[in-house]
């Protein structure tokens, strides 16, 4: 079991390419995603994800990206039910947005915080609630797998070669075992996995 005071679970979520990219060589474009992030097995993996936490952890940058799009996805004309249910779960849910240059959230339940990332995950894991959910954003996951604080990691794996820009998992990280939880896989060859840290 893993080391923790409350019973919260760190669950992070990804996106990678065949070839360990998180992102192509210009970040800032995800249209590589989208074929892939609307299959069945896509949507029903963040939705198993979703329904267990409470909380969402991320990074500035994903927050103004997530929280600027989703809630327009609730009532929106042919939304897929699982994405509205999804949208309506982060509106609703406790969200933690890690910033050392905001100055105020701009959205309702959420906190800044400017500390180190695994300080912030230690805290949360002290309080009651469900799993906490990191969702994409790859520099909160990063610190937390260099500091072995990922109780169960979720990956999506999209059968396209991006041919370079940054990786998930870099060198150095705490040598470990992963137990696989469950595994899908889907439209587009997309394939869903899920494991949980074995200590």
């Amino acid at each position: 079991m893993t080391e923790q005071t409350g019973g919260r679970r760190v669950v992070t979520n990804m996106a990678l390419s065949l070839d360990g990219h998180y992102a192509g060589p210009d970040p800032q474009d995800m249209g590589w995603v989208m074929p892939y992030a609307v299959t069945d097995v896509a949507r029903d993996h963040l939705t198993s994800l979703w329904e267990p936490a409470t909380t969402a952890l991320l990074g500035r940058v994903n927050a103004e990206g997530f929280l600027g799009f989703w809630p327009t996805v609730i009532g929106m004309e042919g939304a897929d039910p699982r994405d509205e249910a999804f949208a309506k779960w982060l509106v609703d849910a406790d969200k933690v947005v890690l910033s050392s240059t905001l100055g105020e959230a701009p959205w309702e339940r959420t906190t800044l915080v400017d500390a180190p990332t695994a300080e912030v995950v230690t805290d949360l894991k002290a309080t009651e609630g469900g799993d906490i959910l990191v969702l994409s954003s790859a520099s909160v996951i990063k610190a937390l797998l260099a500091a072995d604080k990922v109780d169960r990691m979720a990956i999506t794996v999209f059968p396209v070669f991006l041919g370079g820009g940054p990786r998930l998992f870099d060198d150095g990280l705490p040598a470990g075992q992963w137990s696989l939880v469950s595994q899908s896989a889907g439209e587009h060859g997309t394939l869903a996995l899920v494991y949980d840290r074995v200590r």
